[in-house]
């Protein structure tokens, strides 16, 4: 679990962010199940809810890798303190449980397939994940980093120039 997951927004933030953002985290990610799955939905709900999850993210310039019937494999919502702002996800990239990823990030294909994300996951503001990378659980991965190597458990990825640290626990 991330540090940032204990950050609980107020009624009146919450409001606000539905009303200048557009974006409502539970509606959008209630919605987001129910399009991707084939076998959920109904016919009058089918016209509105990808309506609503592509009003949202157009107006915050994102994309979460939603289609209908198909898309981005996450095994729970993420957490997004800045909300949608600017985020990119490739329609099949799987991201697990408990991550946290900030405003401006890629997660996108490359040669080979998509990222698979860990659990547990720190994406700091402005990080590209392209291509078939696997990212273990519990990592960090830096502001502005750009990963397109296999990245091990427990590590933090940082720039400039890039490089991994690894944490031995033992």
């Amino acid at each position: 679990m991330s540090e940032y997951q204990d950050i609980k927004l107020s009624r009146t933030e919450a409001f606000m962010r539905t009303v200048i953002q557009r974006y409502d985290h539970r509606k959008y990610w209630k919605y987001r199940e129910i399009v991707v799955d084939p076998k959920k939905g109904s016919r009058i709900g089918d016209l509105f809810r990808p309506y609503y999850i592509k009003r949202a993210d157009a107006f915050n310039n994102a994309s979460m890798g939603t289609h209908r019937n198909c898309g981005a494999a996450f095994a729970e919502p993420p957490h997004l303190p800045h909300g949608l702002n600017g985020i990119i996800v490739s329609h099949h990239a799987v991201i697990g449980r408990g991550c946290t990823i900030f405003h401006q990030v890629t997660i996108g294909e490359g040669k080979g397939g998509a990222p698979v994300i860990g659990d547990g996951v720190l994406i700091g503001a402005g990080a590209k994940i392209i291509g078939a990378v696997h990212i273990g659980n519990n990592v960090k991965i830096g502001a502005g980093c750009i990963v397109t190597k296999d990245v091990p458990d427990g590590a933090t990825v940082v720039m400039n120039p890039p490089r991994v640290i690894v944490r031995n626990d033992e």
